[in-house]
């Protein structure tokens, strides 16, 4: 009993809020789904704590605009199902967007933590991921014998997604003065970049380098001409050793893509990757089309891509999203639903230009600019991937928003105590 009560004294809510934020920065390359287990399962606990009175229901401005948006989003794909008449079938398809709605409640049990101690925490637990992607990769890849990396994940574009996340955590930690500690950053950050390269996936090494890009210029007036120069020498170091490392796989993926598109482009091929993507681009389209203001409903996306490839292309193949996440929402939802899914990042985007405009504390800033990166990621990876609907892209997604909105632009409250036994 003794020792029992002396861990409820070390385990204060912000200590708890401390290992929690750990895993949930951590576990998304290494750990894959554990994040979604770990996301949910706090904001369940929240819920109770809430509901029992222990913790405050803490709603802001910036976070009433995102709730109101995550709100509205899913409204408008249940909206949609029962246009369709296809709410029954649906059902199970609006689980994932539970995710989305735990927004506010995971948000204000976050905000009792110390947001210096937060943003230390996703910054390290950062690097950690990317140290734990690289050895995963080398397993995989020389070891198993894998193609592309799929890391904890189990799947090599989110891998590489949550992945390129956590570089760009440690980059941005190094060059906004977050964590010092900067020669173990860059040593994280280039871990971290190898493993994004062998997954294979392309559109995240161009999100990659649109993010890096984006950091960069938002903490320019950090950079003097004396660090400068040892920027630029360790950015050239690093760029030609990852160039030396990756270059193969780097060279070979290339290569799959322009021989995929003059297959497209002579024959009509679409049984490659390339192939399958425009195809079905070209039948989600023709959906979109049939129904433009509501959709088919969340459960049609198989169906419809099923019978488009057996239409136009007499080949067998069906997916429950079109490899877009706009022209899926569209399918599924209309342009209620992708009107709706564009208004979550423009909020975000909005909230987190407006710090970057008009503050100059290094935290709120470092807040902002983990919005705006996971913004560039999430919304370049969705034009050939999915933007949201998959457990570990929609939690990693929601821990990111949730921090960087707090972190930016939030009010740190403090828990209701809790009564402590004697």
């Amino acid at each position: 009993m003794n020792a029992f009560r002396s861990l409820r004294r070390h385990l204060t809510a912000e200590q708890v809020n401390r290992y929690f934020s750990m895993i949930c920065f951590f576990s998304p390359a290494v750990l894959g789904s554990v994040v979604s287990f770990v996301f949910h399962g706090g904001a369940l606990w929240s819920v109770v704590l809430l509901a029992a009175k222990r913790r405050r229901l803490n709603i802001d401005r910036p976070t009433l605009a995102m709730t109101l948006a995550i709100y509205t989003y899913c409204a408008a794909m249940v909206l949609a199902s029962i246009v369709n008449g296809t709410l029954r079938a649906d059902a199970t398809h609006f689980l994932p967007l539970t995710t989305l709605l735990l927004f506010p409640i995971s948000y204000s049990t976050w905000s009792i933590t110390d947001k210096a101690t937060l943003a230390r925490i996703a910054v390290l637990a950062s690097a950690a991921a990317c140290v734990g992607a690289l050895a995963l990769t080398i397993v995989q890849y020389y070891w198993i014998g894998m193609l592309r990396a799929e890391g904890g994940a189990g799947n090599p574009i989110v891998f590489a997604t949550v992945t390129c996340l956590a570089v760009i955590m440690c980059l941005t930690g190094a060059v906004s003065g977050i964590e010092k500690a900067w020669k173990t950053l860059t040593a994280a950050i280039l871990a971290g970049v190898v493993a994004t390269a062998y997954s294979g996936s392309r559109m995240i090494w161009v999100a990659l380098l649109i993010a890096i890009v984006a950091v960069l210029a938002i903490n320019r007036k950090r950079f003097t001409r004396s660090n400068m120069k040892r920027a630029l020498v360790i950015a050239s170091a690093c760029c030609l050793l990852t160039a030396v490392i990756t270059f193969p796989i780097i060279v070979r993926r290339t290569h799959f893509l322009f021989d995929d598109w003059k297959a497209l482009a002579t024959k009509g091929d679409h049984s490659t990757p390339l192939g399958l993507r425009v195809g079905l681009w070209e039948i989600g389209i023709d959906a979109f089309r049939e129904s433009p203001l509501f959709g088919h409903g969340m459960s049609a996306s198989r169906a419809i891509s099923q019978q488009g490839f057996e239409k136009e292309y007499g080949a067998s193949q069906g997916f429950n999203h079109f490899h877009n996440g706009f022209l899926t929402a569209l399918v599924q939802a209309g342009l209620v639903g992708a009107l709706t899914l564009a208004a979550i990042f423009i909020v975000a985007i909005s909230n987190a230009t407006r710090v970057l405009r008009l503050s100059a504390d290094p935290l709120e800033r470092f807040g902002a600019t983990m919005v705006v990166v996971t913004v560039i990621v999430y919304l370049v990876g969705g034009l050939t991937g999915i933007l949201v609907g998959h457990d570990i892209l929609d939690s990693t997604l929601m821990i990111f928003l949730v921090s960087g909105t707090y972190l930016a632009c939030g009010q740190t409250v403090a828990p209701v105590r809790e009564s402590r036994p004697t």
